[in-house]
């Protein structure tokens, strides 16, 4: 059985910032919260027998700082691995954009249909179906060697969210689930009698 983990990076913004879209082109670093929530992201992996065997993140600053405290907190000191699969993606004229601004563009319906459908709003660069694809790969190689491994990735919001569709039923996923992960949080994914199931589903520890 292999054991995929999905964590959401930790917070980039201190409370009084106004936060704004922060995408493939924003290289920010976490906050103090942020490095308290990837602390809490280690205890919980420890605390749950979810130790990984191997861990992945983005090139990004806040992927790779809060999956280096994450693991140095479950109690290894495993490596981690860097995938540009897992870079979030690139909100266009809206990167790094407050989001009364973002929505003064596109439209609440259009954030909506993100939030819930994951249809990519006009003008940002994303591929959902390359963002599949490549979800698709990376599990189908993971689970390839067969040996009850456990792997950690983390990734973003808008990457995170199209992960379900390796459970070959993303529509019913939608009905039992947001698709969003909320900074700090992880899913947990299982591949057992040949297909991936979603054991957990934005828990934050």
């Amino acid at each position: 059985m292999t054991t995929l983990i999905i964590a959401r990076h930790g917070n980039t913004f201190d409370p009084g910032q106004t936060p704004t879209r922060v995408g493939a082109r924003t290289d920010l670093p976490l906050v103090d919260k942020g490095r308290e929530q990837a602390r809490a992201i280690g205890r919980y992996l420890k605390d749950n027998r979810l130790i990984p065997d191997v861990v992945y993140a983005s090139q990004l600053k806040r992927t790779q700082e809060t999956a280096q405290i994450a693991v140095k907190e479950s109690g290894v000191t495993n490596p981690v691995y860097t995938l540009d699969i897992f870079n979030e993606i690139d909100y266009g004229p809206d990167e790094n954009q407050p989001e009364d601004a973002v929505i003064a563009r596109i439209g609440a319906d259009a954030i909506k249909d993100w939030d819930e459908r994951a249809i990519v709003p006009p003008g940002w660069n994303a591929d959902p179906a390359q963002i599949i694809h490549n979800w698709q790969g990376f599990a189908e190689q993971i689970r390839a060697h067969d040996d009850n491994e456990t792997v950690l990735v983390v990734t973003s919001n808008g990457i995170a969210r199209f992960a379900p569709h390796l459970t070959g039923d993303f529509e019913g996923f939608k009905k039992q689930h947001t698709l969003k992960l909320a900074t700090g949080a992880l899913a947990v994914f299982r591949y057992e009698g040949n297909r991936w199931t979603v054991k957990d589903w934005n828990i934050k520890p």
